[in-house]
């Protein structure tokens, strides 16, 4: 069987050999090994094929008899083996490709899970995972799990953020140098007007609705809003959609919401852009083929009342 483990083990020589020798009297062998350098110890994660029959405190006993501490663990597969540059180029390139499904790759890339659907009340391990946060633009993105984050790995998670918010950004910009020109049968040249109407906000051109933004009057949680946001075809890229968002929001404030939920399909490549154009701080994350962004309100100053 094969089961991925981490240990910190101390910092000094023949540490590692010490676990290699306990290994070996055991019938344990040691398949993979990164390492991860701290200031006074030394997290190891160890691919190990266990004989049969053996379990994660079989395999907790035999590394802290080694001096190793801190042992968290999970039965794997042969893609745990996987040259780990190569692991990190493939989720690079994913991201470059779908830079919306980012929490979703990145989760994997470092075993973890991205935001969990349920609360902290409905995880029985909330208390002992640990949290690595990521920002692209104003957007949070948290992965989770029981083995502590190395620095190296804060490291790689904040690389990674960084370049998803550069293919947004040249994506921003490229969406700007292609922008097609409005369509002549709706006011060509004109801007849209905007419009507040109860719990929606309309981009209105020469009397034709051409974009609009609504929130829903109940969500899943109290103070959880969902908002459905629509633009024209012939008048996208033209930044309707963010200046739509940023008014429902604000308009949203003034009558007690404290968040909207914005759902949308995983392989939407626009919505990560205009959530970032809008400067509003949000909590993304992927649910099966869903991409969901949490955006508070509760600071943002309400819309005036006309």
């Amino acid at each position: 069987m094969l089961w991925r483990v981490r240990t910190t083990l101390p910092d000094r020589p023949g540490s590692l050999a010490v676990l290699a020798q306990r290994c070996g009297d055991e019938g344990v062998n040691i398949l993979g090994l990164q390492i991860f350098p701290g200031v006074e110890a030394v997290t190891d994660e160890l691919v190990l094929r266990t004989p049969e029959g053996w379990g994660l405190a079989d395999l907790a006993e035999l590394i802290e008899s080694a001096g190793g501490r801190s042992v968290s663990g999970a039965p794997c597969t042969e893609h745990a083996l996987v040259d780990q540059p190569a692991r990190y180029v493939q989720a690079a390139r994913a991201i470059l490709a779908q830079p919306a499904s980012f929490p979703e790759v990145v989760a994997r890339l470092f075993d973890a899970e991205p935001d969990p659907v349920t609360g902290p009340d409905e995880d029985p391990l909330a208390a002992v995972r640990d949290v690595m946060d990521m920002t692209v633009g104003d957007v949070l993105v948290q992965v989770r799990r029981t083995a502590p984050f190395t620095a190296t790995e804060h490291a790689r998670g904040a690389a990674m953020a960084d370049l998803v918010s550069d293919v947004l950004g040249r994506s921003r910009a490229d969406d700007d140098a292609l922008a097609p020109a409005p369509s002549r049968r709706v006011g060509f040249g004109a801007d849209p007007e905007y419009v507040v109407e109860g719990r929606r906000v309309l981009a209105v051109v020469n009397g034709t609705i051409v974009g609009m933004a609504v929130v829903a009057e109940d969500g899943p949680e109290p103070g959880v809003h969902p908002v459905t946001l629509r633009v024209d075809p012939a008048w996208q890229r033209r930044g309707i959609g963010t200046r739509l968002l940023i008014d429902v929001a604000r308009q949203a404030a003034g009558t007690g919401v404290e968040e909207l939920l914005l759902t949308t399909a995983a392989d939407n490549q626009a919505v990560l852009p205009v959530v970032l154009s809008a400067g509003l701080r949000g909590r993304i994350r992927m649910a099966g083929h869903e991409l969901i962004v949490r955006i508070p309100v509760r600071d943002l100053k309400p819309l005036p009342r006309v």
